[in-house]
């Protein structure tokens, strides 16, 4: 595997009595993707809220690129970045597209009043370079959505809503993007769609690492390298999918016994 971009060492969560992750080791490489599966309640969401700096660790320890995750807030490791995606759809559905994915390129923009008011020819200027800039990025996803950047995202299929959360996170240039199960909610045909976006960016972004929590099996045997299984906070197994996939632990975890 190539140099370690992300890497988790003994990392501990634990609520109360619940240890919701337990000495978990992980590394993901630069321009690696992972596939991080388990069952409801194995930790995955979790490992992304610790990474992202919502949740502390009990334990252990998680660096990015060299530096502790510890004690950085929110903000200090999106600005190092690390971007994600939610399970759960958080656009502002009533702005537009480009609006929507500029929400995610906040640290380079000008808030300043006296920018804003008074020299509205840069201002003009950094609109148009962020709209092309926007439009490009979307037109990766879908031409057509990148012709409608100025409608409300909330008149999109949820297809759509999928690609323009990715673009947010895409927006400001990471190195490290985490998708908490972006087929949610999808069909079978969307999720093919949208799997072959992914890898249409990662083709022109090969420098990118996506760690990717899916329960589809098949979007994690197509677009994943590699593979790794939580159950109950633990890993379990970690291979490429075809290992996994044989490992009598992650059957078990997935199926139960007789």
């Amino acid at each position: 595997m190539s140099e370690a971009l992300l890497c988790c060492s003994g990392l501990s969560v634990r609520f109360g009595g619940l240890v919701a992750l337990d000495a978990l080791d992980l590394e993901v490489g630069s321009g690696a993707i992972l596939g991080l599966i388990g069952p409801n309640g194995s930790g995955k969401t979790t490992l992304f809220n610790v990474i992202t700096g919502v949740y502390r660790a009990a334990g252990g320890r998680a660096q990015f690129s060299g530096q502790d995750l510890a004690g950085m807030t929110p903000q200090r490791i999106y600005a190092a970045g690390v971007t994600r995606t939610f399970q759960r759809s958080r656009l502002a559905l009533p702005l537009s597209v480009f609006d929507n994915v500029m929400i995610g390129n906040h640290r380079r923009l000008h808030h300043g009043l006296w920018f804003n008011l008074f020299r509205r020819s840069e201002l003009r200027r950094e609109f148009e370079s962020n709209l092309a800039k926007a439009r490009a990025l979307v037109a990766t996803f879908s031409a057509r959505l990148a012709g409608r950047m100025f409608d409300a995202a909330g008149a999109f299929s949820m297809i759509d809503r999928r690609r323009i959360e990715i673009c947010r996170a895409l927006v400001s240039e990471p190195r490290l993007l985490l998708l908490d199960e972006p087929s949610a909610g999808m069909t079978h045909e969307e999720t093919r769609e949208l799997m072959d976006d992914l890898l249409a960016v990662r083709s022109r972004l090969p420098g990118l690492s996506i760690v990717i929590i899916e329960h589809e099996m098949n979007v994690i045997e197509r677009v994943c390298e590699r593979c790794a299984v939580l159950n109950y906070g633990r890993k379990i197994a970690e291979g490429s999918y075809a290992q996994v996939a044989a490992d009598r632990q992650v059957q078990i975890a997935y199926l139960g016994t007789e």
